[in-house]
């Protein structure tokens, strides 16, 4: 190993390209400007490490960059759905909406960027194609895709859990001769479905947000549907200055507390009981109290609807009854009302006039369970051999989640396993954060973690800050490599998994267990157990000395490499 590779860790400046063909060098290469990138960027910045961000759209934002569809909008209330780093920046920003649409958090994306300086780190319209890991120097090669390779001591993967848009297999889907799009990657120019007839196949929460919103302008929309919902209204409205001043000034608490005591990340009422404790006329107000209020806290009324069948059926029953009450149409009312799986199984979802809209006279609800698509024509979708005219085409068909985005990189480790060949049978990581056989990549938020079951930006927050900390750790101690043990990962994996069963959740076929996704295996992937006692694992983890990590320096000891 050169002087030069062996002091990487020792500055804060990157390493240019020789005149003899070596690759550009840096501590850090990370992958992805979201929301996770751009604040790994930052603390690794501050704490003197170099670090080139690769960015495969043209801006930074990720998931608020690409999901540009009508209605989109987020499902953590936007005071909350922000940084806590820097509390100027949340003192500062004035957050429009209960619930923040998603032009406005690209636009707090954007100003993030600016304000802290982070566009010049970014390189965009890159992909990373390929990392492989050189045992020998224990540093990355990593490719992109305009043919650069640049070597890196780390790799961290903030590629985010919902980026991968998945299209669907549909024969003859390719031989429509209208517009196709996807929710998940939607143009950035202005769609207008005025006096078109659309189709829009999929309604989980880009279908539920995006209907109502094409209803009002298509002159006829057709929903096809194979799986209905659960979704709960989310009641949004400005917030005046005085709602927002009022936030701020208990933002220490909402902070802690939804870092240290509660399971999804948001601030809220825990419930001190079961479902079954109340009598029905206690338990129906309280669940009226909470439909009225609006937003994901609906599951929050009891203690045990993600527990106790018996439980979640009393929410269950009760929106569905709200269902039946809303739709006019009486089978209508009934295709829409969710019975294979227990509420909140799949991540229940959020509406502003979602079930209203099917009352409207050119709005049409076709199931696709009973009468699946059989092919997609020129000019229209054929279900249960009835031909469906439509003039435009939208995909609301989800995302490959948690390990899509991984999978398209070519990332190969120890003795050239590759990462996707590992996670063949299902991913495996200890703590969500590293695999055995990859050291010194880290991915922010991976499967094994609380990730997609929380608000994201706590979840992401303590990732990296912990992947921070811990790369301070090893400079500051002459450590050159890290990498999770086998045994720890292999624990890790079935505490997952045993936590996950404890629960009603693996009753759903969710994407949580990847079950939409054609040949992916079917296992839990994100951690359960909340994000409060996770972070808890995690310090431990650190305080007993990075328990089930192995840090490891270089044969040639530092000292002897620059003399």
């Amino acid at each position: 190993m050169s002087a030069l590779k062996s002091l990487a860790l020792q500055s804060s400046t990157p390493q240019p390209a020789s005149g003899d063909g070596q690759a550009e060098s840096y501590d850090v290469v990370v992958v992805g400007a979201g929301f996770a990138g751009m604040y790994m960027l930052y603390r690794l910045r501050g704490l003197g490490f170099s670090v080139r961000v690769f960015e495969q759209g043209s801006g930074v934002g990720g998931t608020w960059y690409w999901n540009r569809y009508p209605g989109a909008r987020c499902d953590v209330e936007s005071m909350q759905y922000s940084y806590s780093f820097s509390e100027e920046l949340q003192q500062e920003w004035d957050w429009s909406e209960r619930y923040a649409s998603q032009p406005e958090i690209l636009k707090y994306a954007n100003h993030v960027a600016d304000r802290f300086n982070l566009r010049h780190d970014i390189q965009f319209d890159t992909c990373v194609e390929e990392a492989s890991f050189d045992e020998d120097t224990a540093t990355w090669e990593v490719k992109t895709s305009d043919g650069k390779i640049v070597s890196a001591r780390f790799v961290v993967l903030a590629t985010g859990c919902l980026s991968n848009a998945r299209k669907p297999d549909i024969r003859g889907l390719d031989s429509f001769k209208g517009r196709v799009y996807h929710t998940g990657n939607w143009p950035h120019e202005q769609v207008d479905f005025t006096g078109l007839r659309v189709g829009i196949i999929g309604t989980g929460s880009s279908g539920i947000q995006s209907v109502p919103v094409i209803a009002e302008q298509a002159r006829r929309l057709t929903v096809f549907q194979r799986t209905p919902n659960y979704s709960i209204p989310a009641r949004n409205a400005p917030l005046s200055t005085a709602e927002r001043d009022a936030f701020r000034k208990i933002y220490p608490e909402v902070r802690r507390f939804a870092r240290e005591e509660a399971r999804n990340g948001i601030y809220a009422e825990m419930p001190d009981r079961g479902a079954l404790d109340d009598g029905d006329n206690e338990r129906c107000a309280r669940y009226e109290e909470r439909w009225q209020r609006g937003g994901l806290t609906f599951m929050l009324v009891y203690n045990n609807l993600a527990l106790d069948k018996a439980a979640n059926d009393t929410a269950a029953d009760f929106v569905r009854e709200k269902i039946a009450h809303t739709v006019n149409d009486p089978l209508t009312a009934k295709l829409l009302q969710p019975t294979t799986y227990p509420i909140g199984t799949k991540r229940i979802c959020i509406d502003t006039d979602y079930f209203e809209t099917f009352n409207r006279p050119n709005v049409t609800l076709v199931d696709i369970r009973s009468n699946p698509i059989e092919e997609i024509l020129p000019h229209a979708v054929r279900c249960g051999g009835k031909d469906y005219e439509i003039d435009a085409l939208v995909l609301a068909t989800g995302f490959d989640a948690m390990t899509g985005s991984v999978a398209r990189i070519e990332i190969r480790g120890r003795s050239e396993l590759t990462l996707n060949r590992k996670w063949a049978e299902g991913p495996k990581t200890y703590l969500g954060l590293m695999s055995v056989g990859f050291p010194n990549l880290f991915i922010i938020t991976g499967p094994g973690s609380p990730s997609v079951l929380s608000n994201m930006i706590v979840s992401i927050e303590q990732h990296v800050d912990w992947i921070a900390d811990c790369l301070s750790h090893m400079r500051a101690h002459g450590l050159d490599a890290i990498e999770a043990e086998q045994q720890a990962e292999e624990k890790w994996v079935a505490h997952v998994n045993e936590v996950a069963h404890t629960t009603l959740f693996p009753q759903a076929n969710s994407w949580y267990m990847g079950a939409n996704i054609p040949g992916k295996p079917r296992i839990f992937m994100p951690y359960i157990g909340g994000v409060g006692l996770y972070r808890q694992i995690c310090n431990d983890v650190v305080a007993r000395g990075y328990e089930g990590f192995a840090m490891t320096a270089l044969a040639m000891p530092r000292a002897a490499a620059v003399s």
